[in-house]
């Protein structure tokens, strides 16, 4: 393991392909050990508030699993995570609130990722060097050139990592992506994936204040820009900041655009357009777009994202959702389950061209699936049996940014897939990297 001024010592880029192929197949280097059935997997928690801790507990509920160390800048959500941690296993896990302190213990042998999005390149290089598998949360990066760094880190350390992408594991949407794949749809012409959120997403403007007592605020930020704390900004919705994340686009649209993208086996647009704004909340102080509207070109068929927040009036009757439209019918599905409607042959009397199959709803945790998947597969050693690795998750989450950038500069952008940018469209260009600041840099 390196010291924690290795960690840090991160002066260059690393190159290679955005969208390259096949790190999901790739097998593990033959020193890696094979951790045995009996042998207690011990993990860490770094964000453990929202979707970190729920990662956490559902890996909880495999055989010999323990959670032996927590971290996070909130002193509040530290303690509350700890007891959490106790009730569960027993006994109470250690306390961190430097990540790289927690990365230090080698009795851990995998850590969940659960902080906001600008911090994920970062800690999953550093977990990697630690010599940790990781379950990372979605969307694996705030960038195209992080996602980059980190299947490129990846492949040199060989380790297991699953991408929290976890409708790969819930059953019926595999059923419904075995019927995609039989054919019996026609040619798909179009795939609507979208997500109309109206519980969140809706922010009263507050103004900057102290930041509260036992947040390590500076921490929190990071590589992000410096600024007075503010806490519209800070928890769950640091989402809605260009600084931390993306948005919808690739809060939700992340989980949709990849079981469309796996659906059709596609990796890359040719071209990219969007528009959109703050229709719905003008007047918030959020900084991405509350409504939004991309339609990406591949080969033989357009993809549509669609979003808004304050809006459940989606698609189909369901707020969030994947539709494939073919010639003969349409396959829709979404969390609660899967169907498909089918066209009518008005060469032959209006005929359906296609048995339509009812609702089939699904069942068990999806999320529960994924988490035994990971286990699973840290105990084969085995990365091609993972649901969703890193290879799989960069793919959705570099077409949202895609999304995200045509949004930014207002106009359709094109994809050069032999050099990895936007040909000469020196706006684009300049965001596909992102700009650290605080002293830290991109990990080399």
């Amino acid at each position: 393991m390196k010291s924690r001024r290795n960690f840090i010592k991160n002066t260059g880029l690393v190159t290679g392909g955005v969208l390259s192929s096949g790190f999901d197949t790739q097998p593990l280097s033959s020193f890696n050990r094979i951790i045995g059935a009996n042998k207690k997997l011990n993990f860490g928690v770094i964000g453990c508030r929202g979707m970190g801790w729920s990662d956490m507990r559902s890996i909880l509920k495999n055989p010999d699993t323990d959670c032996i160390a927590v971290c996070d800048v909130d002193d509040k959500v530290l303690e509350k995570r700890s007891g959490d941690v106790e009730k569960i296993t027993g006994t109470k896990p250690k306390k961190y609130k430097d990540y790289r302190k927690l990365l230090e213990d080698k009795n851990l042998d995998a850590v969940v990722i659960g902080s906001p999005d600008h911090w994920h390149c970062l800690m999953l290089v550093h977990s990697l060097e630690a010599g940790k598998h990781v379950y990372l949360e979605k969307p694996i990066s705030n960038s195209i050139k992080e996602s980059n760094i980190m299947l490129d880190s990846a492949k040199k350390y060989n380790k297991i990592i699953q991408v929290n992408q976890w409708q790969r594991s819930s059953p019926h949407y595999r059923e419904a992506l075995d019927y995609l794949w039989s054919g019996k749809l026609g040619q798909i012409r179009l795939v609507k994936v979208w997500a109309y959120q109206g519980w969140y997403g809706m922010l009263d403007t507050k103004p900057d204040s102290p930041t509260p007592k036992g947040v390590d605020y500076k921490s929190w930020l990071g590589p992000a820009p410096m600024r007075p704390f503010n806490e519209n900004r800070f928890h769950f919705n640091f989402r809605w900041y260009w600084d931390y994340a993306g948005g919808l686009m690739t809060d939700w649209g992340v989980h949709e655009i990849d079981i469309a993208l796996f659906g059709m086996k596609v990796r890359e647009p040719k071209s990219i357009v969007a528009s959109g704004g703050r229709y719905g909340y003008p007047n918030q102080d959020t900084e991405t777009p509350d409504t939004l509207q991309t339609l990406f070109e591949y080969d033989n068929f357009t993809m549509l994202w669609e979003n808004a927040v304050g809006i459940d009036g989606g698609n189909y009757g369901q707020d969030e959702g994947i539709a494939f439209i073919g010639n003969n019918g349409t396959l829709q599905i979404d969390r609660g389950g899967w169907q498909v409607i089918s066209e009518k042959d008005y060469q032959n009397d209006r005929k359906p061209k296609l048995e339509t199959v009812p609702y089939q709803k699904s069942k068990g945790s999806g999320l529960d699936f994924h988490t035994k998947n990971f286990v699973e597969a840290i105990r084969n050693n085995d990365p091609n049996s993972l649901a969703c690795g890193i290879d799989s998750g960069s793919i959705a989450c570099i077409n949202a940014h895609m999304g995200n950038i045509s949004y930014k500069v207002g106009r359709k952008i094109f994809w050069d897939k032999k050099n990895q940018n936007f040909g000469n469209d020196k706006q684009a260009n300049d965001l596909i990297s992102p700009k650290y600041n605080n002293g830290f840099k991109l990990p080399g």
